[in-house]
């Protein structure tokens, strides 16, 4: 069942399914901006906050690629504790790309009076950004992980296959999350209410990532009897617990927290990275 929801073969179809719905939705949306500033269609003042702006049409695609991201988060979650995680790093990074695209289409057609505070917020979040960027990049090129410290092969087969019963079970999450939040938001944008946030879907799928989370490394304990690995993999749900803060947190709160995240993730990764090259380097001296 894992190869045929979350194999190679499927993700590489979704994957082309991904790229030519992004192109389609980001077309659909320019026109759609272009046709409101001709002023061809008429929407309510809080609706017309998604077209008032040709950067607005970015935020489309963004949101699709993020969707096919949280796919490929759950694929990598049977493979890696340390590439999940680092993968979490990349969707919040385009996450926040797409908070800034936003801004900057909120920018263009504000008023002088706020645009002060705008460009504060934008400027810290682009710090968060270059982190956040810099963290993902860092889990992405590091090391594999440490062996684990298992007594028989088939313990660890037994790890990996509960692994998959995991991500089999967070993909129909992720599907029933994604079709609340879209159908909530569609109602809503028919409503009059086209307002849009990083809350809407990664709030409550965080949530629920960071639980899952949890649970790998509650059941990891039968398996791995290294402190330092078990304590590195604390450290890393630390820093997914103040992500999903961080999502929660608006403005400049919000990205300061993806700062820290950021900086906590890649920390204790260094750490843990140093203390692997120490401990091989001390059993060849031994040698």
């Amino acid at each position: 069942m894992y190869d045929r929801l979350l194999g190679s073969s499927v993700n590489e179809k979704l994957r082309i399914v991904c790229i030519r719905t992004a192109i389609f939705g980001f077309l659909v949306h320019l026109l759609l901006c272009l046709l409101y500033q001709l002023e061809w269609i008429g929407l309510s003042e809080k609706t017309s906050g998604l077209f008032d702006s040709y950067l607005d049409s970015l935020y489309t695609p963004f949101s699709i690629f993020l969707a096919y991201e949280v796919y490929e988060l759950i694929r990598t979650i049977p493979k890696s504790f340390t590439n999940s995680i680092g993968k979490q790093f990349e969707i919040i990074t385009l996450l926040v790309v797409r908070d800034i695209l936003k801004r900057l289409s909120d920018i263009d057609a504000s008023v002088s009076s706020s645009v002060d505070n705008s460009i504060t917020t934008l400027a810290i979040e682009c710090i968060a950004f270059v982190v956040l960027f810099c963290t993902a990049l860092f889990f992405n090129n590091a090391q594999r992980e440490i062996s684990l410290n298992t007594s028989e092969n088939e313990d660890l087969d037994n790890f990996i296959a509960q692994k998959k019963q995991l991500a089999i079970l967070l993909l129909g999450v992720y599907i029933l999350v994604a079709i609340y939040s879209l159908s909530t938001w569609s109602y809503s944008l028919f409503q009059g209410d086209g307002s849009t946030n990083r809350m809407i879907f990664f709030l409550d799928f965080f949530t629920v990532l960071i639980m899952a989370d949890i649970l790998i490394l509650l059941v990891s304990y039968q398996y791995i009897t290294d402190f330092s690995h078990l304590a590195r993999n604390t450290g890393f749900i630390l820093s997914t617990v103040i992500l999903r803060v961080a999502i929660a947190s608006p403005g400049t709160s919000g990205a300061i927290l993806f700062i820290l995240a950021g900086c906590l993730g890649s920390s204790v990764l260094l750490s843990g990275i140093l203390f692997n090259k120490k401990e091989f380097r001390s059993f060849l001296e031994s040698e």
